[in-house]
């Protein structure tokens, strides 16, 4: 009988590292740079990413598990896809948008429609060649969408946005969003948004007294005006020189925001306006609310980690710029990308 017990322990062991590593997959799922993830109402994941000038889109309809073949969306000549710099997507109540930047620093627009086409729509900076970092971002609630960038009008980057009331088939004139007053924001780092319902949420690194540290301004009117700027945390960083790395926001089922970003290597947990929280070392942080628990994902010496809400971390292997989002309240889906390959893991909470 203890002989029984013992070879059943054994299998169950076994059984239990199958699952582990199972759940740690990390598949290529296609060849290309930049990937960017919406979940649309159906609960069908999209991605989105650069491959050459070619601007692909994949889904999942089946929880991240397989992935459609790519779907081209348009070829941008001299696309921006790597170092941070890649297309946008967003999930909005009609389909889906598409942001995609090119090295001249002119943002285009796609929509996706319920025939399941690509269109391309207006561009969405409103003066040419202004967003020449090439650094943006993107986000829907509803038909509300709106598209933040380092724009470098008047010589001096600053944060602008632009907001489309029709899912991206439109878009408003460009508006200030930030301006420092020590010239210019951090000049390559990209900025984070979120908008839920009427308010939108912008995060970006800031230039002021020399220290590079992350910000937050919101507005509470759908993006027509916003706010003063808020500093996130309690710590600065000196620094003469620029991080290269921005952060994540997501909104909690409060409609609050919470955020998570990087300070000399050490990845920080902070909600607007308390202390922030050290979570690890590393850089390219992101994170992802999923049943009102808080999962993060960031790159240390090279690989991609994620931790899961009880702080228990995953080492998902080599990688650079992940990205995660729910699936369900049980799973989480991350995207990741190495050496010009997709991968993709789908981690149990």
């Amino acid at each position: 009988m203890k002989f029984f017990l013992l070879i059943l322990a054994s299998l169950l062991f076994l059984f239990a590292c199958q699952n582990e590593k199972a759940d740690v997959s990390g598949a290529a799922i296609a060849a290309g740079q930049m990937p960017n993830v919406a979940k649309d109402n159906s609960g069908d994941i999209h991605l989105v990413y650069g491959n050459g000038d070619s601007i692909l889109h994949s889904y999942s309809s089946d929880q991240g598990k397989t992935f459609s073949a790519p779907i081209l969306i348009s070829v941008l000549p001299r696309l921006a896809a790597s170092h941070t710099r890649g297309p946008q997507i967003a999930a909005t109540a009609d389909g889906l948008v598409v942001t995609a930047c090119n090295h001249l620093g002119d943002i285009f627009s796609f929509v996706k429609n319920e025939s399941g086409k690509w269109s391309q729509t207006p561009r969405v900076n409103d003066m040419d060649t202004v967003a020449k970092e090439n650094l943006m971002a993107l986000a829907a609630d509803g038909d509300n969408v709106f598209a933040v960038w380092l724009d470098l009008r008047d010589t001096h980057n600053k944060i602008f946005g632009a907001k489309s009331k029709d899912g991206g088939k439109t878009w408003s004139k460009n508006i200030m969003v930030y301006a420092s007053p020590d010239t210019t924001v951090c000049e390559c780092c990209k900025p984070a948004v979120q908008v839920k319902g009427n308010n939108v949420y912008v995060m970006f690194r800031n230039w002021l007294g020399g220290n590079r540290d992350l910000y937050l301004i919101q507005s509470s009117d759908g993006g027509n005006t916003f706010g003063q700027a808020q500093k996130l945390g309690n710590g600065s960083w000196a620094l003469n020189g620029c991080p290269m790395d921005g952060g994540s926001i997501v909104i909690d089922k409060n409609g609050n925001p919470e955020t998570v970003w990087n300070r000399k290597g050490v990845i920080y947990a902070c909600e607007p306006g308390k202390e922030e929280e050290e979570l690890g070392k590393g850089r390219s942080c992101t994170m992802e609310t999923v049943n009102d628990k808080n999962v993060y994902a960031w790159v240390e010496d090279g690989n991609v980690i994620v931790m899961k809400p009880q702080g228990m971390k995953k080492n998902l292997g080599k990688g650079q710029l992940p990205v995660i989002k729910a699936v369900n309240n049980e799973h989480i889906l991350c995207i990741w990308e190495n050496e010009k390959q997709i991968h993709r893991a789908i981690l149990e909470l």
